[in-house]
Formats: structure tokens, sequence, C-alpha cells
């Protein structure tokens, strides 16, 4: 039966238009991020899940979790559905070197944001055409902004709506693992099993998300719009990333939707 799952994913964890033509409906029907933000098409974020492996291999799978985990590198649409996965990285993986190794490597097939459009990144991934993160020295997570005061300047405007439109990887990863408690407590199976059943679950996580009328995991998400996990305010591994092609297009692009948030 896994590999039955298996055999689905490159059917069922893609874009469901690999043009990314329409502006997703989440944008479109929500004027914090409409029309500064139509030409997103999605987020991108790492996560940590749990390995069972031999103590003489966990070394390079224990990070800053303490315990041995691959890191899973993910897209996802603005309806919470994967649209690219990859498992099987060390815990020690850092999330820029993943990224790079991903989309260079025509083999993986990750989809690339045609020219104009972007994946919303954190301060952790490069700036880059095509991949738009925070200003970086500025307050960003929910949190700091529910905890003090609102956003005092520009680039802090900016951090928050990003900040609130990116959270939709962290309740789209939030969902995935609710379901599939496996995915807390791995099994001793063989370490290429392991990866796949991250992968099947992924797989099955669309599928009802596509073909389901209601479902508890989906439901209880919509109850906690704009949060961020521990994990997600954890990014201090992250720090070393570097400038890729297009930077400075990119921060044109971030100062043009700062200037529409503030209604210049």
């Amino acid at each position: 039966m896994l590999y039955v799952v298996c055999c689905m994913t490159m059917d069922i964890i893609k874009p469901r238009d690999s043009d990314f033509r329409d502006i997703p409906e989440e944008i479109l029907t929500d004027s914090r991020y409409m029309p500064h933000f139509k030409d997103c098409i999605g987020a991108i974020d790492g996560t940590h899940i749990p390995v069972s492996i031999s103590p003489e291999d966990q070394i390079p799978y224990i990070g800053r979790k303490w315990i041995p985990t691959q890191n899973v590198m993910a897209g996802c649409d603005f309806n919470m559905q994967f649209i690219f996965a990859v498992a099987s990285w060390e815990g020690t993986a850092h999330d820029s070197r993943i990224f790079q190794k991903t989309i260079r490597d025509p083999a993986l097939n990750f989809p690339k944001p045609l020219k104009g459009k972007y994946y919303l990144v954190d301060a952790g991934y490069p700036q880059m055409s095509g991949y738009v993160g925070p200003y970086k020295g500025e307050r960003y997570h929910i949190p700091d902004f529910r905890r003090g005061r609102q956003p005092t300047c520009p680039r802090e405007v900016f951090n928050q709506a990003h900040s609130s439109l990116r959270s939709v990887i962290e309740r789209t990863f939030g969902v995935w693992k609710k379901k599939w408690k496996i995915l807390k407590t791995m099994p001793n199976f063989s370490f290429n099993k392991q990866v796949k059943i991250v992968i099947a679950t992924m797989t099955l996580h669309n599928y009802i998300k596509r073909h389901a009328q209601r479902d508890r995991h989906f439901e209880e998400s919509k109850n906690y719009q704009d949060e961020e996990t521990e994990e997600e305010m954890d990014t201090g591994e992250e720090s070393h990333e570097t400038n890729g092609p297009g930077a400075q297009e990119i921060e044109v692009l971030r100062n043009q939707i700062t200037a529409s948030l503030m209604g210049d």
C-alpha cells in the first residue's frame, strides 16, 4: 500500500495550475493581501520529522532538535495543499542548502515560478528572483506584533503582511502532522521506508483536502489563522544565507509591495 500511495505522488503533489496563471482565491478575496501580493503563488519552508536510526549513524541527523530528524522541504499553495516536497535530508542540513540543491536539480522537477511570480520564504533563504523574504532587522513574527505595538514603519507593515500570508505553510505542516501521528514516533523501519512514509502522508493530505467534504483537522486549522509554530519562531540556525541571482530585482519588488500596502 505504501508503494501504491507513493506512485500517486507525481499526480497529487504538484500545482493545480502549472503556469500559475490565476490569482489564488485566498489572496483575491482578502483585502489584506490584494492587490499587494497578487503575483504570489505559494510559500516554502522546511520542517523536521523524527527518524528511527541506528546510534552509529545518528550524528548527521541530530540538529537543533537534539533528536535524529530528517529535514523536509516543502512548498504549498494557499489552499493548504503541498505542491512540492523533498525528504531524506539529514537534520543538520540547513534549509538554504536544501533549497539551493533542490532548485538546481532538474531531476526533482521543482515548480519554479514564472517571470513575475514568486514564492514567500523566510529570512533564512537566499534573496533571489522568484523568492521574496522579509526585511531583515525589523520585527517579523506575528507574536512579536501581538505582544507589542503595531507596525511603526513601512518595513514592519510589509513584514507583518508577509508573515501573516506565509503562515499558510506552517498551518499546512500543522494539519499534516496532527493527522498522521506516525510522523511524531516513527517506527524502526528502514530509512528509505521512513522517507516514503513522509511523502505518502503528504500525498494523502492533498487527496483528503481535494476530495473530503469535511475534515476535522482542516476545519480546526481555520481557527488558527496567522498562527506560527515554535519551530517557525526558531530560525537561529538559518542565518548563513547569501543573495542569489536577481537579488536587486527582489528588493525593488519588496519596496513596491510595501508602497502598495502603505497606499502610496
